[in-house]
């Protein structure tokens, strides 16, 4: 049997703290395209898809990365593509779209707690409880809005990668 394996970039990070499906980890700074709608992750997932395969002022195929992130606000929600390294804001490609922006994130500590399967926001809401009983557990501070991270395509059905992120200010490794 022929085995497929997805062999994408992704935003890296370092690992400061592990316990069990809880991490503390340092991100670098990315670059990111980022779109909302208030008609579901997918007309957003559309839209910079849309960009990465070409449309964009340089008619470029940008390669897919991991991991997708995604947050919900309200009546909308937010989803975002990290870039691949290569790319700047001096050489990345413009979107057509006026849907989307390129930004760089500055990275930062986040902590977070991974989870597998296909996510739904019955399992984002759970997880992100977890998420808040380690932080209150570790006397760690969230800083901004949660984050929902996936990283497999929707045709992968097996040991599927998710996680709740949040922003911190600062973590003691002696906790």
């Amino acid at each position: 049997m022929i085995s497929f394996s997805q062999s994408y970039e992704s935003h890296k990070y370092e690992t400061l703290y592990s316990q069990d499906n809880f991490e503390v980890r340092k991100y670098e700074p990315v670059l990111k395209a980022k779109t909302y709608s208030d008609k579901g992750s997918n007309n957003n997932f559309g839209k910079l898809f849309r960009y990465i395969s070409g449309y964009n002022e340089k008619n470029q195929k940008i390669s897919m990365t991991t991991p997708v992130y995604m947050k919900q606000e309200s009546e909308k929600s937010m989803m975002e593509f990290v870039l691949p390294s290569k790319f700047n804001l001096e050489n990345v490609s413009q979107p057509l779209s006026n849907q989307i922006e390129i930004y760089e994130d500055q990275g930062g500590l986040y902590a977070s707690v991974r989870y597998s399967g296909y996510s739904n926001a019955s399992k984002r809401n759970k997880h992100k409880k977890l998420l808040i009983e380690k932080l209150k557990e570790y006397n760690i501070n969230p800083l901004g809005d949660f984050l929902y991270l996936s990283y497999d395509s929707p045709y992968k059905f097996y040991n599927r990668r998710n996680e709740v992120v949040v922003a911190i200010k600062d973590f003691e490794k002696n906790n």
